[in-house]
């Protein structure tokens, strides 16, 4: 028996940055069309004026909104789903704003509405501009955060997947100042749990997992830091070794992603942002996908930013939302 192909909703990202181009990618994309059916969550007008400037064809199926129930059951082919949440006559592509922002919130929240009601398999999301989502009144961090709370998940974490390295993380969009604080044995053994079931869903088998030190030289027994390897970080690990976890740490950030580590390694938990990030964008920055782990539904991001300095120019580079589809259409599985 062939199985149908997952419906997979695709957030266009703020309309001035790069996700109507990356998305425009997509939907010319003949690959996709083997493993999804990938339904573009934007404003049809932009995606058409994206592609007059970039260069890519415009959309060939456009879905009005108020057609979706009676459209979805028949689609077979990548689609934009018009929500009509962008006017702005004063719109420059490559300068976010107010409205941009609050564009970009509506298609988030309509693909979050979506997945919960069962009518798309999963949601994979171009990326937004937080400063312009801010200024729009909508004052999330980013994504991880949004769809934690309104999918009304107990607990999340962010997961960074690439066929070079995969981080999970304890924190993310905070203030340097503010990590150690939010740090505890209850929250890292979270992250440990939820890193753990997802690469036994993505690699099929169980994984070997690494967490990482706050401190610099994990520490050094106390001589960095206030002793979080071994008040909070030890523990967690421990914890998770009693319950049968193949792991090991805290071990030293700065020789974690060496390559004979990253070779012998599933995923590495690390404290905060930049920590995973940096390495994770250095290595796959074209191809990683973001993942959110917990929540009552499947969601998948690009690892990349809005980019608006080349924006709607033909210049954007659509790899990573393809992966990010293909991510989420391998997890839909059943």
């Amino acid at each position: 028996m062939i199985m149908p192909l997952p419906i997979i909703a695709v957030t266009m990202g703020d309309p001035a940055g790069v996700g109507p181009e990356v998305c425009l990618q997509l939907l010319e994309n003949p690959e996709v069309r083997e493993f999804a059916i990938p339904v573009i969550f934007g404003d049809a007008e932009i995606l058409r004026a994206c592609s007059e400037k970039s260069g890519w064809l415009p959309p060939h199926r456009v879905i009005a909104e108020e057609d979706w129930e009676g459209e979805r059951a028949s689609l077979s082919e990548p689609t934009v789903l018009d929500l009509k949440g962008f006017d702005d006559t004063d719109f420059v592509p490559g300068l976010p704003t107010a409205r941009t922002g609050a564009a970009a919130f509506r298609y988030i929240t309509a693909s979050i509405q979506h997945a919960l009601s069962g009518s798309v398999a999963a949601v994979a999301t171009a990326p937004l501009n937080k400063e312009a989502l801010h200024a729009s009144g909508v004052l999330y961090p980013g994504h991880t955060e949004i769809f934690t709370e309104m999918s009304g998940a107990a607990r999340s974490c962010m997961l960074q997947y690439s066929d070079e390295v995969r981080a999970s993380f304890v924190t993310v969009h905070v203030g340097y100042h503010e990590v150690p604080n939010l740090l505890t044995k209850e929250r890292i053994l979270e992250v440990i749990e939820l890193t753990a079931d997802a690469m036994r869903r993505i690699r099929g088998t169980e994984p070997k997992l690494c967490v990482l030190g706050l401190n610099p030289h994990a520490g050094e027994h106390g001589l960095f830091g206030n002793f979080e390897e071994e008040r909070l970080i030890a523990p967690a690990v421990a914890a998770a070794r009693e319950a049968g976890l193949i792991i090991e740490g805290p071990i030293p950030p700065d020789t974690a992603f060496v390559p004979e580590k990253r070779r012998a390694v599933d995923a590495f938990i690390c404290m905060y942002h930049d920590q995973g990030h940096i390495p994770l964008k250095a290595l796959a920055f074209d191809t990683a996908v973001n993942t959110t782990l917990g929540l009552p539904m499947i969601r998948t991001s690009v690892d990349h930013g809005t980019a608006c300095d080349i924006a709607w120019q033909g210049k954007a580079r659509g790899s990573s939302l393809f992966e990010a589809v293909r991510m989420a259409a391998k997890l839909a599985r059943p």
